[in-house]
């Protein structure tokens, strides 16, 4: 029953409409239930918010007794006070609808005297009020009618009688919709006098409504209250992420747990293959903490949440076509505004930081970035990478933790256990992904082939790279195990000699 209080002020302030100031006014009028049902609160902050909801009691019942139910959008053109609110405006709209009756019996008493039934009485913004007769009855007209206009299939006169009593009617409806516009005008002023106490009453509602949906979510999806302390330690136990978790035909989610503070959880680095969750983890954790200190129950069976000053993020790709920025460039300028602004009580969160570029420069800018944050700057960070080098930075770093996503493996294929477990993953598990993602067989297995000489070494003893060697097919190499023992048929095709 209560709208959106803040924006029908702001309206009417600027001019609105009667319709905003009838759903003003009901709006108030509901505002009395939502104090009675905070009257007795024990929680202070409740009580504090209630004592700030002003229900303005008169101001409703004015615009009650004034405006109509259903009032037009146009403010100029009357329908808008409702009557026994103003008796010169009722007076004046008896006289309108006395006229407009007059006028159907002056068409009647027309039509009786002059014997001609087709006659009408009708109205346009040019001539006012006239009568309107037919081709075939003009020449029936009485002496007294005043022909106006002539038409294809018609004749308009008008006679000093109907203009008398047009300017009674025009007169009255004009002077009603003035004075309503009157009467509007003052409403809205008491409306714009109470501006500061309805917006104090919005503000209460506000939070009101904030603090509501956190209960509501709280009980409905399990959350847990958090313990916000003032130290540098986040330790989050079976955490879940908020909207992954509510996503329909999802996967059961698995919860995970996270420690980082000041010390030797300072850096977490997190390898695993891509769609393993690694994005979805570290991009929680930011949630949860944020959550926890805007007031909410988190999505964890426990939590302890030391106060952050910023939330920093580095995650997603995209780039700047108006501004002719590349993905990199992005990449980089918000990865420097992190190096330039984060502190010690800050939360950083980088998604594979220099992707965008080649490998070796790419390893050599996260590592270095890596390294600033964790000696310069020493903010808690979540640095999710596929870059495993950058894995030996736990080796040099002594507040570098490695953790990776669990996968099983079968045969040719991966199961992601969505677990985050200590230790690093051993390789990225791109082919499996890409065969997931529909990639030909003939794509799959070239690509294993190019893995494969790339673990080798970079030439044959040739000199031929070995990334552009063909490997043989296991049929063909199979075929010529089979030709060392049949000698009758060796693999020239020619009979052989003992």
């Amino acid at each position: 029953d209560i709208r959106d209080l803040e924006r029908l002020v702001a309206r009417l302030g600027t001019g609105g409409n009667a319709r905003d100031m009838r759903g003003l006014g009901q709006s108030l009028s509901a505002l009395p239930r939502v104090k009675n049902l905070l009257a007795g609160c024990a929680n202070p902050l409740l009580r504090e918010l209630s004592d700030q909801v002003s229900p303005l009691p008169d101001l409703a019942a004015l615009i009650e007794r004034a405006i109509v139910d259903e009032p037009p959008i146009p403010v100029k053109e009357g329908g808008i006070i409702r009557r026994g609110y103003h008796a010169e405006l009722d007076e004046l709209r008896d006289l309108a609808a006395q006229g407009r009756t007059w006028l159907a019996e002056y068409q009647a008493s027309e039509q009786q005297r002059t014997g001609i039934k087709t006659l009408k009485v009708r109205h346009n913004s040019v001539f006012g009020y006239y009568i309107e007769l037919s081709r075939g009855q003009a020449e029936n007209a009485p002496a007294e009618y005043v022909r106006k206009q002539t038409l294809v299939n018609a004749e308009r006169y008008i006679t000093p009688q109907l203009k008398e009593y047009e300017n009674k009617i025009v007169g009255a409806q004009d002077r009603a919709m003035a004075i309503e516009y009157d009467l509007f005008l003052e409403l809205r002023a008491a409306c714009a006098r109470e501006g500061e106490a309805i917006q104090a009453s919005a503000g209460a509602l506000a939070a009101m409504d904030v603090l509501a949906a956190f209960a509501e979510r709280a009980l409905a999806l399990r959350y847990a209250r958090p313990a916000v302390t003032d130290s540098a330690r986040i330790l989050i136990r079976d955490g879940r992420h908020p909207v992954v978790e509510q996503m329909p035909g999802a996967d059961r989610f698995v919860p995970n747990d996270i420690l980082l503070d000041g010390g030797e959880n300072r850096l977490i680095l997190l390898t695993g293959p891509n769609m393993a969750g690694k994005s979805t983890f570290i991009r929680q954790v930011a949630v949860i903490v944020i959550m926890a200190q805007v007031g909410s129950f988190v999505p964890a069976a426990s939590a302890e949440i030391g106060v952050v000053d910023r939330v920093f993020t580095r995650v997603g790709a995209s780039d700047d076509l108006a501004r002719g920025r590349s993905t990199f460039m992005v990449e980089m300028q918000e990865t420097a505004n992190i190096l330039n602004n984060a502190t010690a009580r800050s939360l950083v969160v980088l998604d594979e930081i220099g992707r965008g570029t080649s490998t070796f420069d790419g390893i050599s800018i996260a590592w270095a970035v890596a390294e600033n944050l964790h000696d310069r700057i020493r903010a808690k960070t979540l640095f999710a990478t596929h870059y495993h080098e950058l894995t030996d930075l736990a080796l040099t770093l002594k507040g570098v933790r490695n953790y990776n996503v669990l996968v099983r493996e079968a045969g040719d294929k991966i199961v992601f256990l969505r677990k985050i477990v200590p230790g690093s993953a051993d390789k990225s598990y791109g082919i499996q992904v890409a065969r997931l993602a529909g990639l030909p067989g003939e794509v799959i297995d070239r690509a294993k082939e190019i893995l494969l000489n790339l673990e080798e070494g970079e030439f044959a003893d040739s000199g031929q790279p070995k990334l552009a060697r063909h490997r043989p097919r296991k049929e063909a190499f199979d075929k010529m195990q089979l030709t060392l023992f049949d000698l009758s048929n060796p693999p020239d095709g020619k009979a052989g000699k003992q």
